[in-house]
């Protein structure tokens, strides 16, 4: 119990970034701490957010709606608290994750409502592809593979439970809307005694619209580690 408190006592007073978790150059926009974004959001229009976004909100409860890998949450203003509308999804990494939370107040900050013209793209594809694509390699195309690759059962029946839309690519691939406009492809081709698994995410052309390089290694985090959480409630 005592270190419990020693340890958040210890984060208050020495906040971690994503950026650092995630191994992020020092200049990085992710070291900026939670507080950063919250004083922001607090300091915004939430009607201005909403209408930005196209997504409702609520004037009377001061409460924004967004749709977050499938799920409808319910964003407090100005105190950024979250409460999700129940799903049976079991798992909701926005109450439950600090990289998805500073993800998700970063895209109501600075996003944009828009639609892709229905190409999809690598991270290397994306005008600064080789910003953090080393980290984005590691943390994210590696360890989905590593994961699941030889595991496509589990792959399969976590993203049927999400509700994710099977495409035509790999030896399992699905596709997922992070965000109302924005879809992510995860492709895997599973491991035999020769080769090792490997996979490939894809994100939707009009990402650059309202992220930038470290956000997208970020959600690739985000998403694949709230897959084994996911894969609980598949069960």
């Amino acid at each position: 119990m005592n270190s419990d408190i020693n340890e958040r006592k210890s984060n208050r007073e020495n906040p971690v970034s994503v950026g650092e978790k995630l191994g992020y150059e020092k200049d990085s926009k992710e070291r900026m701490p939670w507080e950063h974004y919250l004083e922001a959001y607090q300091k915004a229009d939430p009607q201005e957010i909403a209408d930005r976004l196209q997504i409702p909100y609520d004037a009377d409860r001061r409460c924004l709606q967004l749709t977050f890998l499938g799920t409808v949450y319910e964003i407090s203003w100005p105190e950024f608290q979250v409460s999700h509308q129940e799903d049976g999804r079991a798992y909701y990494p926005l109450e439950e994750m600090i990289y998805a939370r500073i993800l998700t107040i970063r895209f109501l900050l600075g996003g944009a409502a828009t639609e892709g013209s229905g190409k999809m793209k690598t991270y290397r594809e994306m005008p600064w592809g080789e910003v953090y694509l080393r980290q984005f390699d590691g943390r994210c195309i590696k360890r989905l593979a590593f994961s699941y690759g030889n595991r496509l059962a589990d792959f399969k029946a976590i993203m049927e439970h999400l509700h994710a839309l099977p495409v035509k690519h790999g030896d399992a691939a699905y596709e997922i809307e992070i965000y109302p406009g924005y879809q992510i492809q995860m492709i895997l081709w599973e491991g035999d005694e020769e080769f090792p698994p490997s996979s490939q995410i894809l994100f939707s052309d009009n990402f650059p619209v309202s992220f930038q390089a470290e956000d997208m290694a970020v959600m690739g985090d985000v998403i694949i580690g709230s897959l084994k959480a996911f894969g609980k409630a598949a069960v």
